[in-house]
């Protein structure tokens, strides 16, 4: 059996999730539609994460894992035992949870890397962290080889990326019947238009062009813009520009999926 793909829907949950993580922390650095890094510097980051998890919990209803550590890799991998709570390794746990662990458990490590690293001997997370970066540099080079030492060390300089900035705030809408009549459609974009300009007042930043965005039925999707004429975060302004956008649409044809995004002026 296939079930079609709702991208859609996916992508409107997903915003509605990492916008919950901005509100609760000012570093989070977005993997894809499910997943996100949040810097944060706590005496207590088992309570910050139950904290993440209620407020998800209120804004989307799934349960969300959490895994805690010293850096990326160390959370990116206790997420894989923390499934469906939380979990926290650190460096002293490390090897108590990792270290008879076959290396392709390591973020980073393909079934590749992990084929050419037994052909050396190494086969478990602790063997890897105890080898010779200057063997394996002659193996997998001078950059790969001693970051993969470091990789089974559970050692990771990488840092949560820089505090997000929004560049635009949209809305969208999905319609469980196609909708024929080009009136109504008007009066979806309008209203999606008066709802995006009440975020960007929110933001406190103008908007410097709208994009509206029609999904007609089955999967046929189009995007138009118009540029307003200085940035504001007027509701008609913002209003009246969706509509010129909209214009530039072919009418007639049923719509499955209308959206409106305000782009903020840079």
């Amino acid at each position: 059996m296939f079930l079609p793909v709702r991208r859609e829907l996916y992508e409107e949950a997903s915003e509605r999730v990492m916008a919950v993580l901005r509100s609760l922390v000012p570093q989070v650095e977005v993997l894809g539609w499910d997943e996100a890094f949040l810097g944060v510097d706590a005496e207590d980051p088992e309570a910050v994460a139950r904290q993440v998890q209620q407020a998800v919990r209120q804004a989307t209803a799934p349960d969300c894992t959490v895994g805690i550590g010293r850096n990326r890799l160390q959370a990116k991998l206790a997420t894989g035992f923390g499934k469906p709570g939380i979990f926290r390794i650190t460096g002293a746990t490390w090897f108590e949870v990792l270290g008879d662990k076959p290396v392709d458990a390591l973020w980073g490590i393909g079934s590749k890397t992990a084929k050419k690293l037994g052909q050396e001997g190494i086969s478990t997370v602790s063997q890897l962290a105890a080898a010779d970066p200057e063997q394996l540099a002659r193996r997998f080079g001078p950059m790969t080889g001693p970051w993969l030492v470091r990789l089974a060390q559970g050692r990771d300089s990488a840092t949560v990326g820089t505090p997000w900035v929004a560049r635009s705030r949209s809305r969208e809408i999905t319609f469980q019947q196609d909708l024929a009549d080009w009136d109504q459609v008007r009066r979806e974009v309008a209203e999606l238009a008066r709802r995006v300009a009440d975020d960007v007042a929110a933001e406190d930043l103008p908007a410097a062009r709208v994009v509206v965005k029609v999904r007609y039925a089955p999967f046929t999707t189009q995007t138009h813009g118009q540029a307003l004429p200085a940035p504001t975060s007027d509701a008609e302004a913002l209003e009246s520009a969706a509509l010129v956008a909209l214009e530039s649409f072919p009418p007639g044809r049923p719509v499955r999926l209308l959206g409106v995004r305000a782009e903020f002026a840079t």
